[in-house]
């Protein structure tokens, strides 16, 4: 089957930034079986590769597959979508897309500066819980270095006391792996940025993921109620590293990043 694919960097401005997720674009009419699409995803090896294909009333359906799972909500890899749709000539004056997926409909706007995107998502917020040891032991922190622990419907939520304590974490990924949630999300304040934050998802295939657009549906809700202010900004302290804008707005939120293609070919497998 020959299937146009392109690498795009999201929550990026400039190449080798951001989050790259690969953006397979399924011709009109094609049926992709679950298992081809995870074998794609196992072969491209990035955090996700998401595959999208029009529908009769204009709008699009998505999914996405980690190398080893297909997952809910991913919000890089609509970010990338988004991005590579806006690439092609007949999207290319359509400023809304509505994409239809496992977790309802997310939609995406172009913003006036004509570069930035903004993701409507569902908002999730953190529910305070008991850490469990292996989610202690594998970020390598006691429990009295974990100032709040919660969890919301896929992931732990870890605030420590400062953006050098969120830096410094080197963890056991084989330990975390056994933490029965899809992640962990590590946060603190931040200078520079409202926030700042980690990811860890080795139990599906994703030992630390660049920029997570999923987690910061649950980190716009848990920094809007304590700083008291529904638009924030918060920086992913991974080694490519990345900006999120985030936008509280009850049960939904807005995430807000920019995306460049750095390749673009044809599946033909």
């Amino acid at each position: 089957m020959n299937c146009p694919i392109s690498v795009v960097d999201a929550f990026a401005e400039a190449p080798f930034q951001g989050n790259p997720a690969a953006v397979c674009r399924v011709p009109a009419g094609t049926t992709l079986s679950p298992a081809w699409m995870q074998a794609v995803a196992a072969e491209m090896n990035l955090s996700e590769t998401a595959y999208v294909s029009p529908r009769a009333d204009g709008d699009w359906d998505l999914r996405w597959f980690t190398p080893l799972v297909e997952v809910d909500l991913c919000g890089h890899a609509t970010l990338a979508t988004a991005h590579a749709l806006w690439e092609t000539p007949a999207m290319a004056h359509t400023d809304t897309l509505r994409f239809h997926t496992r977790s309802g409909c997310l939609t995406c706007q172009r913003q006036p500066d004509g570069i930035g995107i903004a993701m409507n998502f569902p908002a999730r917020r953190a529910i305070e819980a008991l850490p469990p040891t292996a989610l202690l032991t594998g970020l390598g922190i006691s429990r009295n270095q974990a100032r709040w622990v919660g969890r919301d419907v896929d992931d732990f939520l870890v605030e420590l006391a400062d953006e050098p304590a969120v830096r410094a974490l080197r963890p056991d990924f084989a330990t975390l792996s056994a933490v029965a949630t899809r992640g962990v999300i590590v946060t603190a304040r931040a200078d520079g940025y409202d926030f700042v934050s980690r990811f860890f998802a080795p139990r599906v295939g994703i030992p630390e993921d660049p920029v997570t657009g999923s987690a910061h549906c649950a980190l716009a809700t848990y920094w809007a109620e304590r700083l008291g202010r529904a638009s924030l900004r918060g920086w992913q302290a991974s080694a490519r590293g990345g900006a999120v804008g985030v936008e509280s707005h009850g049960d939904r939120v807005t995430l807000i990043g920019r995306a460049i293609t750095v390749w673009r070919g044809d599946w033909v497998g």
